[in-house]
């Protein structure tokens, strides 16, 4: 073979896709509220597209039209002379957009470093324990070492030199027992269980907080901490502590049995404490979690009326396009346009056209993809999840007769309110299983046949996987042992050892 550069003609076919088809793709793709936005800024960089008001505001637009009042702007004139006309120039110039953003709220650092700011503490101590607190992850929980705190700070001395100090006190280094004090006063803070070094410690926290709030109950006035020696007395004579405290590895593996013998006691005590453990939070940090609220508006809505389901584009809050009178009007004397004028107008023109076609496209998509959903999945509608069919994204392209990835944009981040609740459309969408009389059914209906059967299950002898693959079986639900287990590790369902009740 020899090789070298040379030059050639070849003739073959290719697909390249138009800019437009791209942005169509991208309005099938968006949320509600994405697509309010963009149809938004499209009203205001394209002077050809209006939104489409009520009939009353039709009468009365058609009212002004027939007052001819000198004051009235010429919109031809704007056009030919690019918007510089004399008079109220402000209402023609183009605005900067904003997009709305979310008010900052307190998280829960700002909740640690409020009431570390109430004590009275020197400058090296505060130093210390915001130290402490910014190492506290948003569970709650203490990310690092008290040696890593330790070296940070005796680093930040030797670099930091004596500006911030008020004292030369204050200057010596940092050592492990003053860090080990300041981290049981954060231990102390709202809410209970913060800066824990581990599930364990966290879970003692919250008990010793629960015994010295029932305390502080108890004294005469209600103020003032309770005598320490007292707080501990009672912790030692609380069984939920001790067995955290000395048996912990047997607690969360649930051998009742093993710590009622330790202790002398019988298993079912044994359980009841664990009871009021599992009552405690694991992660106390995320209550004052900084991440805001995500609200969701179902993109379709399906309502039965007269024993039919009707589906509906929930789309009253997007606005309405349609071409501007005006422009149109002016649009239609191409005589008076050449060069970059005309090359504007039939721009912004053909772009509007497009955007309202684009649009209506979107709408009937949606719903043609939903109406054959609720045809498919009626019985899910009728009886529950757990008649949910088996259904994919090929078979409903085949029947609307559209691309797959068409039907995937479309059910992508959308959702649709129900009888039965507001759904992504993705949760109609799942794999099979066969049965025995030739039917398939959803595995999320499966998922919900077996988080029912756990549900109702005896406390005293819960279903192992095999018992509830040999349910399914009578059922006519062919499902492997392995599948089951699968499925309730999905659902946070534990075995059925650890949810044995004695």
């Amino acid at each position: 073979m020899k090789t070298g550069l040379y030059q050639g003609t070849t003739l073959k076919q290719e697909m390249k896709i138009n800019p437009r088809l791209y942005q169509a793709m991208d309005l099938l793709y968006m949320p509600l509220l994405d697509l309010q936005q963009h149809l938004k800024q499209e009203l205001l960089n394209n002077p050809f597209l209006d939104m489409v008001e009520g009939e009353v505001e039709e009468v009365v637009e058609k009212e002004k039209e027939d007052e001819k009042d000198e004051d009235e702007i010429d919109w031809e004139e704007i056009l030919l002379n690019g918007f510089e006309t004399g008079g109220r120039r402000e209402e023609y110039e183009e605005r900067e957009y904003f997009e709305p953003v979310s008010v900052a709220t307190k998280d829960l650092g700002d909740h640690l470093h409020e009431q570390l700011t109430l004590l009275r503490l020197s400058t090296r101590e505060l130093l210390l324990g915001e130290e402490v607190i910014g190492n506290v992850s948003d569970e709650g929980y203490l990310t690092c070492s008290l040696e890593e705190i330790v070296e940070t700070l005796n680093s930040f001395l030797a670099e930091s030199g004596e500006d911030w100090a008020e004292t030369a006190d204050e200057m010596r280094p940092f050592t492990l027992p003053e860090t080990e004090r300041m981290l049981l006063v954060v231990q102390g803070f709202d809410p209970a269980g913060i800066a824990a070094r581990d599930l364990r410690e966290c879970i003692l926290l919250q008990l010793r907080d629960g015994v010295v709030q029932e305390l502080m109950k108890v004294q005469a006035n209600g103020e003032g901490e309770p005598d320490p020696v007292e707080v501990q007395t009672r912790l030692a004579a609380t069984l939920a502590y001790r067995i955290v405290d000395e048996y912990f590895e047997q607690l969360i593996n649930h051998r009742w049995s093993e710590i009622s013998k330790e202790l002398s006691i019988t298993p079912r005590d044994v359980q009841n404490a664990a009871d009021e453990v599992a009552k405690l939070d694991p992660k106390p940090g995320l209550k004052y979690g900084s991440g805001g609220d995500n609200y969701i508006i179902p993109d379709l809505i399906v309502d039965k009326i007269d024993g039919e389901y009707l589906v509906f584009l929930n789309d009253t809050s997007l606005p309405r396009l349609k071409l501007s009178r005006t422009y149109r009007e002016i649009a239609k004397d191409k005589k008076k346009f050449a060069g970059e004028n005309k090359e504007f107008i039939s721009n912004k023109l053909n772009s509007a056209n497009w955007m309202i076609q684009a649009i209506e496209q979107r709408r009937q998509t949606m719903l043609k993809v939903m109406n054959f959903i609720v045809d498919r999945q009626r019985d899910f509608f009728e009886k529950g999840v757990q008649f949910l069919k088996p259904l994919t994204l090929r078979e409903v392209a085949e029947v609307i007769d559209m691309h797959e990835s068409t039907v995937s944009r479309v059910t992508n981040e959308k959702f649709v309110q129900t009888p039965r609740g507001v759904f992504p459309l993705k949760f109609f969408f799942s794999s099979g299983l066969s049965t025995t009389s030739g039917e398939d059914v959803s595995a999320r209906g499966i998922k919900a046949q077996i988080e029912k059967l756990v549900s109702d299950e005896e406390e005293g002898h819960p279903l192992t996987d095999q018992a509830i693959v040999n349910i399914l079986k009578d059922e006519g639900i062919q499902i492997a042992r392995r599948t089951v287990a699968k499925y309730r590790d999905q659902l946070g369902i534990l075995s059925a050892r650890m949810r044995k009740r004695v």
